[in-house]
Order: structure tokens, then C-alpha cells, then sequence
């Protein structure tokens, strides 16, 4: 499985948004890009550069490299209504940010982990593969060897029920959550303008 694997900390720090918890500690400190120059006067920025900023905010947030999510967008387009709503919701129904959501992982990058090294069940079938795209009434669970894990019943004694989204609804005592729907674009609060993104595609 591809990801990622250079410094999340300094990704964050030049988008200027916390990808991982660690980041948002770490932004705390130094709330400015990495750098020699990370302080200093910036010049104005094209329009080119600012849609680019947000679609890297895109894909660094939610752990996808650029041909996933290239695809993403031609399906995004492929379907009715405005492009970028389809975008944010195809993304939101990521198996391993459905996981993150119902607060079974601190980050997506250990949502991530705990799927695809198989801990979860799908409607009682085991699905390791980060990217599937989850259903309306889909019930997510984990396998009878993997649960109670110190990791995850840690993540979720964390989760206040308020960071948990209406459209999943979460068993905390038996760790198991429902999809209940696809999320509307207005319900998703991520720190990133889709519609760039769009601009930037459609050129």
C-alpha cells in the first residue's frame, strides 16, 4: 500500500493546518513554515499556488497520493450535482476515515493501520484495504481477536461523543459503529476549499 512517508509535521507547518495530532502539538510551539525563511514576509501568493495549497491540504489530511486522488475527482465529476460536494463525500466514505470518524484511532494514519492489518470486520467480513468505500448501514466491528485493544479503547476514551459525526453512530462499550449515511459537503468542518481544487483540475 503506498503512502506518505516523509515529515507529516513539516507538511503541516508549511499548509498551515494540523494533519496529526503530533502536528497540532508541534504547531503550538512554531505556528510558521519550516525553513530558513519560515518567518519571514511572505510574498503574494498566485492563484495557481492557492489552488494547489488546497488540494495538498486535501490529500496530506486525509492520506491520499495523487493518482487515487485524481481518481476521485473524474468520478466526482462522473456524478450528478456540484463537483466538489461529490468530491468531500466520496473521500468521507473512506473505510479508514470512517474508522478515524467514529474515534477508533487517534490519527487517519492509525485508522489506517488498523485496517489494513486486518482488525476490522465489515458486515461480519474482514476488509483490509484502506480506501473501500463504505455504505449506508454498513456496521464496522472488530475481529473477536482484536478487540479490547489497549490502542483503541485508549482512542476512544479520548473521542468526546461530541467529536463524533451524526452520521455514524457509535457502540463505544462493544466498539462497533453503523454508517448511517453519506455525509451533506455543510457538515463536513475540515480546514480546506474543495472548490479550488476543482479550479485546479479543470484547467
Amino acid at each position: 500500500m503506498a503512502r506518505f512517508r516523509g515529515s507529516i509535521t513539516k507538511v503541516s507547518r508549511r499548509l498551515g493546518i494540523a494533519l496529526t495530532p503530533k502536528a497540532e502539538k508541534y504547531m503550538e510551539r512554531r505556528p510558521f513554515a519550516p525553513g530558513q525563511h519560515g518567518q519571514g514576509r511572505r510574498s503574494k501568493v498566485s492563484e495557481y499556488a492557492l489552488q494547489l495549497r488546497e488540494k495538498q491540504k486535501m490529500k496530506y489530511l486525509y492520506g491520499i497520493l495523487e493518482k487515487q486522488f485524481r481518481n476521485y475527482y473524474k468520478k466526482a465529476v462522473s456524478q450528478r450535482g456540484v463537483t466538489g460536494d461529490n468530491l468531500v463525500r466520496l473521500i468521507e466514505r473512506r473505510f479508514d476515515n470512517v474508522v478515524f470518524r467514529a474515534g477508533f484511532a487517534p490519527s487517519r494514519a492509525g485508522s489506517r493501520q488498523l485496517v489494513s492489518h486486518g482488525h476490522l470486520l465489515v458486515n461480519g467480513k474482514k476488509v483490509n484495504i484502506p480506501s473501500y468505500m463504505v455504505s449506508p448501514g454498513d456496521l464496522i466491528e472488530f475481529r473477536p481477536k482484536s478487540k479490547n485493544m489497549s490502542a483503541v479503547s485508549d482512542a476512544l476514551s479520548k473521542t468526546p461523543d461530541a467529536r463524533i459525526p451524526s452520521w455514524i453512530q457509535v457502540d463505544k462499550a462493544n466498539q462497533k459503529a453503523v454508517f448511517l449515511a453519506v455525509p451533506e459537503r455543510v457538515e463536513v468542518q475540515e480546514p480546506f476549499n474543495e472548490q479550488l481544487v476543482v479550479e485546479l483540475y479543470s484547467k
